[in-house]
């Protein structure tokens, strides 16, 4: 009787899953970043006073490295990084506006996922990511970024489909449940993230890429079975997921080499000393007087070249290694033999 109940309570459990499954595949392309946008920037070279691959990338990693000092989850990087790229496939930006527009999409989800007492001044943020800008620049920025994406920053994302693929096959496997190392998975997302292309690919391909290379390294049938069924249940057809695993699988290895440049986590902590602990709860953080912040031109599908006013100051990027433990996730990835 006692495994009648379980198995009832499992069931249920597993409609759940996939009642929440349904309702995110459906609202996945709601808040994907438009493909036009992102295809524009992915074309501009990286002479030119527009924004590039590389800077929307190092940005990215930046939004990485502060996510990691304040303790952050996931979660809040990952938002951060659909609301930098959904801004940034509506908009025209130049180089020297990222800086402030990358705080403002920190501070964005922040607001969303973590809890109210956990949250940095502005006043710290801004000293901490070394951005050369005011509060007031960061609301006025603030408030276009909101504008624009309707105030919509509650994202269904490639996290929300791993997470959810993640229990469902725990929920369906008789394997050891540790097996599946989810803090993994997240590692290598947020590798994931670092690389433009992928904000192209549908959250829910994206995730079960990841799954799925997990589970052949675990070489395990079982685990291969109930993926397949995900998959056959999330409408992914074997033709897009062989391509964009085929990505991720490249991209993974890239970021294992020792020459592949990643977030710079100590870089941040050597920034705040003691006096300057001190100095971030008793002072004003002063920083340059910036001109007022007007907002920028849409992407019109037809034009190709970059026309907004400057936002903020050019300057260098936090990032040049992730965490220990997030780098061991990667160390052992090889790429594909040809």
């Amino acid at each position: 009787m006692k495994d009648l109940g379980a198995e009832e309570q499992m069931s249920n459990e597993a409609f759940w899953l996939f009642k929440q499954l349904n309702l995110h595949l459906e609202q996945e392309l709601k808040f994907q970043p438009r493909e036009k946008g992102l295809s524009l920037i992915e074309r501009t070279a990286e002479n030119e006073n527009t924004l590039c691959p590389r800077l929307r990338n190092a940005k990215v990693e930046d939004l990485w490295s502060l996510t990691s000092f304040f303790g952050f989850t996931t979660e809040t990087f990952v938002l951060a990084v659909n609301i930098l790229d959904r801004f940034l496939a509506l908009m025209k930006v130049k180089p020297k506006h990222l800086s402030c527009i990358g705080v403002c999409c920190f501070q964005l989800a922040s607001q969303v996922i973590e809890e109210e007492c956990n949250i940095p001044s502005t006043h710290d943020v801004i000293r901490i990511s070394q951005c050369k800008c005011t509060v007031s620049d960061l609301k006025r920025m603030e408030k276009i970024i909101s504008e624009k994406l309707h105030f919509e920053f509650k994202a269904t994302t490639a996290l929300t489909f791993l997470h959810l693929y993640h229990t469902i096959v725990l929920c369906h496997t008789s394997e050891r449940k540790e097996i599946l190392n989810l803090d993994k998975l997240e590692a290598q997302l947020k590798a994931c993230n670092c690389r433009l292309v992928f904000s192209k690919a549908k959250p829910s391909i994206l995730a079960l890429c990841l799954l799925t290379l997990e589970v052949q390294t675990l070489k395990s049938i079982e685990l291969f079975e109930i993926v397949l069924r995900v998959q056959k249940h999330s409408k992914i057809s074997d033709s897009d997921l062989l391509y964009w695993r085929e990505l991720v699988s490249k991209c993974l290895a890239d970021y294992s080499s020792p020459e592949c440049c990643k977030p710079d986590h100590k870089k941040l902590v050597w920034i705040v000393s003691r006096r300057t602990a001190q100095n971030l709860q008793n002072s004003y953080c002063s920083v340059p007087e910036l001109p007022t912040i007007p907002e920028v031109g849409c992407f019109n599908e037809s034009e190709s070249e970059d026309s907004c006013e400057d936002m903020s100051c050019g300057e260098e990027s936090l990032s040049s290694s992730p965490s220990d433990l997030e780098g061991n996730f990667f160390f052992d990835l090889k790429p594909k033999s040809t």
